[in-house]
């Protein structure tokens, strides 16, 4: 099991689903966490569940897409945290639809909070992670982990968007893991399949078949899931492991 004593995590998205089990696992591993999604109150649940594994815990309201608020609140968790050793990338929407009647508006939002907030939060990363190091001087970087989806890989029908925005996150991590392996800063990505969630619990049983036809392993994945994937990745049982996208469903595709 990863040990994440002494280290600080960054998790977007983290008020509920898998962002909070994300940080929720982190937390029970040892990190500190900075709890962030688009409003600061709906952080308290998971700020709550944080501190009770033993870790420090900061809600941050933040919209990922916008770049000055983005740097705000990395500032805000360097002055309350000290530092940043992992950061992951997980907020992210859907607004779904048939291309040929998807609005720019629909089109540019997905795009705008998937993958402009992954390549934000990158940036912001980036220098901090670069200043982490050891009392000998040795660099420690960071480990940077990017939320992608199976769709990303084989995309799927009525969400150009959302597909665009994960294929361009897993292009984004290849290329930031180029760029930053140098100081010993490591981006992967999870890929996720099919995760049980409130939103598919209602779904029409055979519609929950036909997805469950296509798993080899014939059950939905869980948050947790996800979560122990991240935790891996963020840990240094990994830390030979980068430009890499782990792809957690289930056997859906290879």
């Amino acid at each position: 099991m990863s040990d994440l004593k002494g280290k600080v995590a960054i998790v977007t998205g983290a008020a509920r689903g898998i962002g909070a089990a994300i940080a929720k696992k982190l937390a029970e591993r040892g990190a500190d966490i900075a709890v962030c999604d688009l409003k600061e109150e709906w952080c308290a649940e998971t700020v709550a569940a944080v501190e009770a594994a033993g870790s420090k815990a900061v809600a941050v309201g933040v919209n990922v897409a916008v770049s000055a608020e983005v740097d705000a609140c990395v500032k805000t968790v360097i002055e309350k945290l000290g530092k940043v050793d992992i950061m992951v990338n997980n907020a992210g929407i859907t607004k779904d639809g048939l291309l040929m009647r998807m609005s720019d508006a629909d089109w540019e939002a997905v795009l705008d909070v998937n993958l402009k907030g992954t390549f934000f939060f990158t940036r912001a990363v980036a220098r901090p992670m670069m200043k982490n190091k050891a009392a000998d001087g040795t660099q420690l970087g960071g480990s940077i982990i990017n939320i992608a989806s199976v769709v990303g890989i084989m995309g799927n029908a009525g969400q150009a968007n959302y597909t665009a925005s994960k294929g361009g996150v897993i292009a984004l991590t290849k290329t930031t893991a180029k760029e930053l392996g140098s100081r010993n800063i490591r981006c992967n990505a999870v890929a996720p399949g099919f995760i049980q969630s409130k939103m598919t619990d209602v779904l029409p049983e055979d519609v929950k078949k036909a997805y469950m036809d296509t798993i080899p392993l014939k059950r939905f994945g869980t948050a947790d899931d996800i979560a122990k994937a991240v935790a891996w990745l963020a840990g240094d049982e990994s830390s030979y492991v980068t430009g890499q996208i782990l792809s957690v469903n289930g056997g859906m595709i290879g």
